[in-house]
């Protein structure tokens, strides 16, 4: 199971169960109740005697950590059936109701969500508000603390946006499924222009050089500079490659 390749910062925690019991189908976000770092957050984490962890935190200037990996059960929410099916996140916060948090941190944690969805196969996010449905993800699979013990997390700011938060998190996993046929061969085609120029690195010169010498590559056009535009990085489909199979075998005498 992987982690965020968002993450700036890692600070394992102990206060953890390894590894969870329960396959990844959740998202609780919690409020720091504090404006902590992410450094700050992970070193009081990384106490054994606080008895607490979350998978991640976000920091106020939108930096994201990692305390705890998604393969093992953070303790976070005050419920171990809780914990060991969802992915907690702590976001650093104002330190009095409502909790409120920067724009930065409600990006990123964005950003976060939506990464753990794509990575852990949840097509959407659901949010009713609801604690009835807890564990009834086909419904809501976003749970928050105050359902699981007498706490105000994640406070009023982040609990009245779980809506929003999950609205937009949908729109970023639905991004690539709007997307249509003539729309895909256009950035497709975009990306292959980019490979086709003699960008490559010094390790293949030899190798290169050779193959030009000895007919293996004749290239295409130009170069904006007017060099043979060899393509070095793009793509080789299996047409091409029996061609270089053909001149080759026609090199050593074979045909």
């Amino acid at each position: 199971m992987s982690n965020s390749s968002l993450i700036c910062h890692t600070n394992i925690s102990p206060n953890q169960n390894s590894p969870r019991n329960a396959t990844i189908d959740t998202i609780s976000i919690h409020c720091m109740a504090g404006n902590l770092t992410v450094e700050s957050c992970g070193a009081l984490f990384a106490q054994s005697s606080r008895g607490a962890s979350s998978n991640y935190g976000v920091g106020s200037d939108g930096r994201i950590a990692l305390y705890v990996d998604e393969g093992d059960r953070s303790w976070c929410t005050s419920d171990s059936s809780n914990d060991n099916r969802a992915v907690t996140i702590e976001v650093a916060s104002d330190s009095t109701d409502p909790y409120a948090v920067t724009d930065a941190a409600y990006n990123a944690l964005i950003e976060l969500c939506a990464d753990i969805c794509q990575r852990n196969g949840i097509s959407s996010l659901k949010w009713e508000g609801d604690s009835s449905l807890i564990g009834n993800v086909d419904r809501q699979n976003m749970t928050v603390h105050r359902w699981f013990a007498a706490k105000a997390c994640p406070g009023d700011y982040l609990y009245n946006l779980h809506g929003d938060i999950a609205a937009k998190v949908n729109e970023k996993l639905k991004g690539d499924e709007d997307m249509t046929q003539e729309a895909f061969n256009e950035k497709f085609a975009d990306m292959r222009k980019e490979l086709q120029d003699n960008d490559c690195g010094t390790w293949s010169e030899e190798a290169r050089q050779w193959a030009i010498d000895n007919g293996m590559i004749y290239g295409s056009g130009e170069t904006e500079d007017g060099q043979p535009n060899y393509m070095w990085a793009d793509l080789l489909t299996r047409e091409q490659m029996v061609v270089l199979f053909y001149r080759m075998a026609q090199k050593v005498g074979l045909v």
